[in-house]
């Protein structure tokens, strides 16, 4: 498919339409120095340049985007499969970049994802795959996947199998250790642990080999590449010392053998990428959440005025759709009859439900409330906000670049260097050991890549980090991840969200002022709001029920003011001021005075009357958390910068503002304004965290450098952040700033005392002392080595436990 002729790319334009525009753009690419020939071609809206160098297409692509003009491209995001570190997110990478047509490819080792910019004129979705199974993976396209397993049900399969094969590791493996270290000299000793640990190297360990192959085949190597050589030759040397023990003892030397090593080095391996495979899982969990706010049907109305069930993928512009009490809302629209309230705080995080009246729009995933209305569909599919959010958050996730762990970084040149040292080690024995060369530098050389096998390396990052979440979930802060751990100790910008974050999330009845504060009185107003069809009715109920209620002669909800209702033949009012001025009743001055005072504190306030006097005034909001306003002065003091984004009005926003000492906050944002926001704040070199709970942060807290979500708030905040605080206490923030810089202070002495074992223990395994104390390191020695050095990193990382 891909429309490229010797070095020809065809490259669709937007917005050029004259000859001026083309010219532009024609000056644009000539300044590209990787372009060979070039032209615009006006009446076929695209460029056309030759190149020998694939490169030299994502540089004219963005060149034409920086001249103003756009370019037809498309972009997705693939879930990876088949990938197990670091090192094979850049061979996809690489695999995908050189292919015709490709603008960009981001992988995100961290989610299994890659993001995709191309051009769907010169290159297919099915040659990017067969491009990234070329390279020894594959990408799970959903299009061509709807008869086979679904991206979960792999993910399922592959952690059970993991499961089951760490589990029998495990089981064999130990009983090896223990003939092993204590019971060497019993009968048939090297028999059976070649036995037990035969099915950890081939069977249970198979997976590092043949990765191994895979990078060896791209002239590359990481953590498998040693894991597979170490365990490789220590399982090889031991068979081979097992069949003929006398190719030793004629030469004086014993025969030993490391089946323990290698069974133990496997099992260990495995037990980690369990628990990452696990982690991985999860990450597509947020996204899955978000689609379920989408109903699978809707009720439409036909001309004829009659109902009818479809699925929600048949809805086209213009259906008239039935809204029900409870139900969600499927698309976005106008309503075209009725009205209710709606609750539009995963969109907006205002607390409090919306009127929606005729010709009001109405957003998908949104929540009707008691009452039902009829609206016309007006953007479906795709083009709904929801769907943009879902969207944004998909391309947040996505864009971040490469986790490159540290360990990983230090593998990519510590594993070729081990692998040369030992065949050096080897070659060197062979030339200068004189007649016991050769069987020296074999045990040189196995002895190098068994002391230098990455447990301790392996161990160093993940023992810390597991000790660090462990620490936080003892404290109430629940982590997902090392990166977020990482980062946060040089988080410098704190985004607040307002609902839910600095404040309760749920208005309550703050103050009252009664005329005549009876018990009969009270009940009267309980009743009354029990039946009525308002969100803030559900305040008073819990703020003054006393479980008893009272019969009502007559109930009427008056749309947008309040409600009316008789009692023992008296009428008794409940709404906003402007209900009781029309039915002119009598205020005092005292309540008004008070519901002023409220109100300027951006406060609601709730109106109760009888048929004649204002009986009572009722404030309501949302109130500051108790400890919010101390957390955050501890931040300021700490020297990070805090904004407040909220899509509230800007009166009660300005409110909360004063109240904690926020100077920096924006009010009513809407969820894509946060992300931006946070990017810009990203683009000033800021390392951002952002605090959220609900819906309408996802999108922000996928973009953030480190996301936190409160516990108290929704199940999708908390699926997308990295943190997450169960109290919804901002004063556990602190903690975890701190407790990341313990964490990352650990890790660093972790790798700092692997990486020094290793370059004091290698070059005394190659045999460096021999020729000045004839001193030549025992492989059992080494395997011994190495497991003292795996214990010293775990209990360096155990001491996080006791820091305050």
């Amino acid at each position: 498919m891909a429309t490229t002729i010797n070095n020809t790319f065809y490259i669709p334009l937007e917005d050029v339409e004259s000859e001026h525009c083309a010219l532009i753009v024609d000056n644009g690419l000539g300044k590209i120095k990787n372009i060979d020939s070039h032209k615009v071609e006006l009446n076929n809206n695209r460029a056309v340049i030759t190149t020998s160098k694939p490169e030299a297409l994502p540089e004219a692509v963005n060149a034409i985007r920086d001249l103003g003009y756009g370019v037809t491209t498309v972009k997705k995001t693939f879930p990876v499969l088949e990938m197990s570190c670091a090192s094979c997110a850049i061979g996809v990478e690489t695999a995908i970049q050189i292919q015709p047509g490709i603008v960009s490819a981001s992988v995100n080792f961290a989610t299994a994802t890659v993001a995709i910019e191309y051009l769907p004129n010169m290159i297919s979705v099915d040659e990017i795959r067969k491009a990234v199974q070329l390279a020894g993976y594959d990408l799970f396209v959903e299009e061509d996947n709807k008869e086979q397993e679904s991206l979960e049900e792999i993910h399922e399969k592959k952690f059970s199998q993991l499961k089951l094969k760490t589990l029998w590791a495990g089981l064999l493996t130990v009983p090896v250790v223990i003939i092993g270290m204590f019971f060497m000299d019993i009968p048939y000793a090297n028999e059976i642990m070649w036995v037990l640990s035969t099915p950890v190297v081939v069977w249970f360990g198979q997976n590092f080999y043949i990765n191994a192959w895979k990078q060896a085949k791209h002239h590359s190597a990481n953590m498998d590449t040693l894991v597979a050589l170490g365990t490789g030759v220590a399982y090889v040397f031991s068979v081979f010392n097992t069949l003929f023990p006398h190719f030793w003892h004629e030469r004086g030397l014993h025969s030993h053998v490391y089946f323990e090593a290698a069974a133990v080095i496997i099992t260990f391996i495995l037990l980690g990428k369990l628990l990452e495979e696990k982690a991985k899982g999860n990450t597509s969990t947020a996204i899955k959440k978000l689609m379920g706010l989408q109903p699978k049907t809707v009720t439409i109305i036909t001309g004829d005025e009659q109902q009818s069930t479809i699925p929600i993928d048949t809805v086209k512009h213009g259906d008239i759709i039935l809204v029900k009490p409870g139900e969600q809302i499927a698309v976005d629209g106008a309503v075209t009859k009725g009205n209710s309230y709606v609750d539009e705080s995963m969109l907006s995080g205002e607390p409090v439900p919306l009127l929606k009246k005729e010709n009001e729009k109405v957003y998908a995933g949104t929540i009707n409330q008691k009452g039902s209305f009829q609206f016309r569909a007006e953007k479906v599919g795709s083009e709904t906000m929801l769907a943009s959010i879902i969207k944004m958050v998909q391309e947040a996730q996505g864009s971040k670049a490469p986790v490159q762990k540290l360990v990983d970084k230090i593998a990519g040149i510590f594993v070729p260097i081990v692998i040369v040292i030992a065949i050096i080690a080897f070659a060197s024995w062979i030339i200068l050991g004189g007649e016991n060369g050769f069987s020296q530098g074999l045990i040189a050389f196995a002895t190098v890549l068994v002391i230098a096998c990455p447990c301790a390396l392996g161990l160093a990052t993940p023992t810390a980090i597991m000790v660090g979440i462990g620490k936080g979930a003892e404290n109430g802060i629940l982590i997902k991840d090392a990166v977020s751990l990482e980062l946060a100790q040089k988080v410098n910008a704190v985004v607040l969200d307002k609902t839910g974050t600095i404040t309760e999330g749920k208005p309550v009845v703050t103050n009252s002022y009664w005329t005549d504060e009876s018990d009969l009185l009270k009940q009267i107003l309980v009743t009354i709001e029990k039946q009525s069809e308002h969100p803030l009715a559900e305040a008073v109920i819990k703020h003054f029920d006393d479980n008893n209620s009272i019969a009502l002669d007559h109930f009427e909800s008056i749309t947008g003011k309040g409600v009316s209702a008789t009692v023992a033949g008296k009428t008794y009012l409940v709404g906003n001021q402007k209900l009781l001025l029309e039915r002119k009743i009598i205020l005092s001055q005292m309540l008004i005075e008070k519901a002023n005072q409220w109100s300027a504190e951006s406060k609601t306030v709730i109106w109760f009357s009888d048929d004649t006097h204002a009986i009572a005034a009722i404030a309501i909001a949302d109130k500051i958390k108790e400890t919010s306003i101390e957390a955050i002065q501890q931040l300021k003091e700490s020297g990070i910068a805090i904004y407040m984004l909220t899509g509230d009005n800007e009166t009660t926003t300005a409110s909360i503002a004063k109240k904690t000492g926020i100077t920096n906050y924006k009010a009513e944002v809407l969820p894509e304004q946060k992300a931006v926001f946070i990017k810009q704040l990203q683009s000033e070199g800021k390392i951002v965290a952002m605090v959220g709970d609900g819906i309408n942060d996802s999108t922000a807290l996928a973009q953030a450098d480190v996301s936190i979500a409160m516990g108290k708030g929704s199940d999708i905040a908390m699926d997308v952040a990295k943190m997450t605080i169960i109290s919804s206490d901002l004063s556990k923030i602190p903690e975890a700033i701190t407790l990341s810089k313990q964490t990352v202070a650990t890790i660093k002495q972790n790798l700092f005392w692997a990486l020094f074992y290793n370059v004091i223990g290698i070059p005394v395994a190659a045999g460096v002392l021999y020729p000045i104390n004839g001193f030549l390191l025992n492989p059992m020695i080494a395997g011994a080595a190495m497991a003292l050095s795996s214990v010293s990193v775990v209990s360096n990382s155990l001491r996080l436990k006791w820091k305050k």
